[in-house]
């Protein structure tokens, strides 16, 4: 059996996989970020080390002994601590934070690309507050390297090469750390991780009982992705969460572009295994279960999420309502920080069903558009499409995505698959999933959902048109 450390955004569970890929144990925690001023984003990395030592030892105590430990993790967020006390320096700043922005957009005067998405400039930010001259010796690292120095006692500092990358800190091939932004940011290059595989041993994790390895590494998506049998080329999921997050498998040779595709999409690390980089495509919505978070918290138009299925299904159709779920902007495939919600339609006939379905729909159609957008950069015609996170348990939500991109959907056996890919991550060293056909062969797709009818994309297309440059100053803001 295998022990997973699954830290989000909001919580962190200890979750226990059996070599036939079936979660036996359970633990959830909440650890719930705070909001100090508007679009800041912090939380406390002494309390997360706390949680991930609590559920990871309830699991192990409820199932016995564990072969190995891997980890999966929110990715882009940042922690700085002192090398000899283990004591974090100040908040960590999660991977939502906007505080850097202005910073990012100066940057592009030294030619240095990042995004307040990526953790460069929030180590810049935390090593400004906590070690002004850089004298300290500190350790830097994204949330894998910070719960891999807390499992092992501080005798571990590492991150995969699937964390590493979305720092914004490595060169373009991922091959070592970019010395030039590293200077301009003055990060010290000895104060941040070893990069590693994403498979394979890299220390005890002395803080567990038994000790076992610590065997697998990787970012969340990487995780979930990897969790649904997505090995082979162009394999592809979406996780619809918060925010959506469509990630598609490539190989081994990294895409032509550096930083963005034509169609929006931008290069991820997939994982890396025996040294060697696999490469994918990812695209992003930058609002997704956040919809629904709306209807019901602010307002008011139901008591639940889970109610927004049957209130959907009561209607046959949206009445031509239709909702662009820009709440945040738009991500892929336009790019406009400056795009808002925008609801087209209204008549005096519209009813309260009418708004949920478009909701729900409009949801679905920014899928299709993170699908459209994988495909044209990647070359790859996703045939089906492999779905997880916490709105796949909206049957209403979901068929309107098979109508709308025309293809199967088919629905993860599992509501969270980034236990099952940490796992698999961690595997091949204890002897379990050890090549791409046996991970492969775990897929058994809890649903499939089929096209029942088609959904008027160029309507929706029309729709995205009257929602983008709503904020011009944001909308011209490009990372």
């Amino acid at each position: 059996m295998i022990l997973v450390v699954d830290v989000g955004t909001s919580s962190v569970r200890g979750v226990v996989v059996d070599g036939d890929a079936r979660i036996v144990a359970e633990h959830r925690r909440p650890l719930l970020p705070s909001s100090p001023a508007p679009g800041l984003v912090e939380f406390d990395a002494a309390a997360m080390a706390d949680v991930v030592l609590d559920v990871a030892r309830a699991a192990i105590d409820e199932v016995g002994a564990v072969a190995a430990v891997g980890v999966a993790n929110q990715r882009g967020s940042a922690i700085v601590w002192d090398r000899a006390t283990g004591e974090p320096l100040g908040p960590g700043i999660g991977w939502q934070d906007l505080r850097t922005v202005v910073r990012c957009l100066e940057l592009r005067g030294s030619d240095v690309r990042v995004g307040p998405n990526h953790s460069a400039t929030k180590f810049e930010t935390l090593l400004d507050a906590a070690d002004p001259d850089r004298s300290r010796d500190l350790c830097v690292g994204t949330v894998d390297s910070w719960v891999a120095w807390t499992l092992s006692g501080g005798a571990v500092h590492v991150t995969d090469a699937s964390n590493a990358l979305i720092t914004g800190m490595r060169t373009a091939t991922n091959e070592t750390w970019d010395a030039s932004v590293l200077e301009i940011l003055r990060i010290p290059e000895p104060a941040l991780p070893t990069v590693v595989d994403s498979s394979g041993e890299v220390g005890e994790a002395s803080a567990l009982p038994g000790a076992p390895p610590i065997t697998g590494l990787l970012g969340d998506q990487q995780a979930s992705l990897l969790g649904q049998g997505c090995v082979h080329h162009c394999d592809a999921k979406i996780t619809f969460g918060t925010g959506g997050m469509l990630d598609v498998v490539l190989g081994p040779d990294r895409p032509k572009f550096d930083l963005r595709g034509d169609a929006g999409t931008f290069p991820i690390v997939t994982r890396r295994v025996d040294g060697t980089d696999l490469w994918g495509l990812e695209a992003v919505m930058l609002s997704a279960g956040t919809n629904i978070e709306w209807l019901r918290d602010d307002l008011g138009l139901v008591s639940s999420a889970g109610e927004t299925d049957a209130i959907a299904a009561s209607c046959a159709d949206t009445g031509d309502v239709w909702y662009v779920p820009a709440l945040l902007g738009l991500g892929t495939p336009r790019w406009d920080f400056g795009a808002r919600g925008t609801l087209v339609g209204l008549t005096r006939g519209t009813e309260r069903a009418h708004v949920v379905r478009a909701v729900l729909e409009g949801v679905a159609h920014r899928g299709v558009d993170l699908i459209e957008a994988a495909e044209a950069d990647s070359g790859c015609r996703i045939e089906v499409v492999r779905v997880d996170g916490g709105m796949t348990a909206n049957t209403t939500f979901l068929q309107a995505l098979a109508d709308a991109a025309q293809r199967p959907v088919e629905v993860a056996p599992v509501r969270e698959a980034t236990a099952l890919g940490a796992a698999f991550a961690a595997g091949p060293a204890v002897g379990r999933w050890v090549d791409d056909d046996a991970v492969a062969a775990t897929w058994s797709p809890g649903a499939r959902v089929d096209p029942q009818r088609s959904l008027d994309r160029d309507r929706w297309r029309d729709a995205v048109d009257r929602a983008e440059h709503w904020l011009p100053d944001l909308s011209a803001i490009d990372f």
